[in-house]
């Protein structure tokens, strides 16, 4: 007996071997042509859907979900943050959401820990002078480019989860003295093991510590956490990093603290509009802008396809997802 695969609807184009598991065991429709789809194109999947898989980059709100089909069970989101899907109004309609947890953490840490060495460090500009000179440069000079030292710096992280942690043994293996503001404080044995401070206040923290890194998630208490009264309790050499959500930092406040002098870089792989990014920012010589890298490994991709399949079989056999989003523990 023929058993019917569950018609699959995937939003954007997924690495050649996933796309190719997932045609074997699911009735599967793929974006052959990544377009990011509109939210037409989304309220027709989700209206003919079983399982629909969609990526950050998809808008899954509750006005979307209207358009929900009684075929609709499951949202697989290709994705660890869910921020860009309404998770509690799913559950009102019986729609079970998943996510891809845990597979992200190093890539992620990996690229906060580059942008933490590159921005004082002026990598980026140093690159951009030979490019825009041809190669040609002035040689070796004992005040040309001079960056700041990391060794021994205070580095403030905002949200302490996998990967706050992750970034935090990094950096202390570069010297770097851990600091860290979180809703609650670490594990006394993970705060022994990073030598890590924890601050309660925040606006403390800022004021005292020399770089900022975000590993928070967007929630409405997030929103602009960053704003323009936090610039002003840094210290003007200080910089910041954020490979988290674009929202958390008032992204003009950013620029006008950088071209006031009140901060002295920053380090962005999201930015608040994406995929705009604020023309200001590319006019500044002290930052460093990256195009929603963090997460852009082979490794990590393959590891991401692998936990929606998963999600995806585990959920139709009837059983409990292992990667689901229960909204009261967002």
């Amino acid at each position: 007996m023929t058993v019917k695969k569950p018609l699959v609807i995937v939003t954007r184009k997924l690495p050649d071997q996933i796309e190719q598991r997932m045609s074997e065991l699911f009735d599967v429709r793929l974006n052959e042509d990544d377009h990011p789809m509109s939210q037409q194109e989304l309220a027709d999947a989700i209206a003919e859907a079983e399982v629909l898989v969609p990526t950050v980059t998809d808008r899954i709100d509750g006005r979307l979900l209207a358009h929900a089909g009684e075929k609709l069970r499951l949202i697989a989101q290709f994705g660890t943050g869910v921020d860009n899907v309404d998770v509690e109004s799913a559950r009102r309609r019986g729609i079970t959401v998943t996510n891809t947890p845990g597979v992200l953490t190093d890539d992620t840490a990996d690229m906060a820990m580059a942008l933490i060495l590159a921005v004082p460090r002026r990598l980026s500009e140093g690159a951009r002078y030979l490019r825009d000179n041809d190669g040609k440069w002035p040689g070796w000079s004992p005040s040309w480019m001079l960056g700041r030292r990391i060794t021994g710096k205070r580095l403030g992280i905002i949200g302490m989860g996998r990967i706050g942690q992750a970034v935090a043994q990094r950096a202390k293996a570069f010297g770097l003295e851990i600091h860290y503001h979180n809703r609650k404080p670490a594990n006394q044995v993970i705060e022994k093991e990073l030598g890590a401070t924890y601050w309660e206040d925040l606006d403390a923290m800022l004021a005292k510590v020399d770089i900022v890194t975000l590993h928070c998630p967007h929630t409405p208490q997030t929103f602009h956490m960053i704003d323009t009264r936090r610039f002003k309790l840094m210290k003007p050499e200080a910089y910041i990093v954020n490979t988290a959500r674009g929202e958390i930092i008032d992204e003009n406040a950013l620029v006008r603290a950088l071209e006031g002098g009140e901060i002295a870089g920053a380090g962005l792989d999201v930015f608040e509009h994406e995929p705009a990014v604020n023309p200001r920012l590319l006019g500044l010589g002290n930052v460093v802008l990256l195009p929603h890298m963090s997460s852009s490994t082979i490794e990590g991709r393959m590891e991401m396809g692998g936990k929606v399949i998963v999600n995806i079989k585990t959920f139709m056999d009837g059983h409990r997802p292992p990667d689901r989003v229960i909204p009261a523990i967002m």
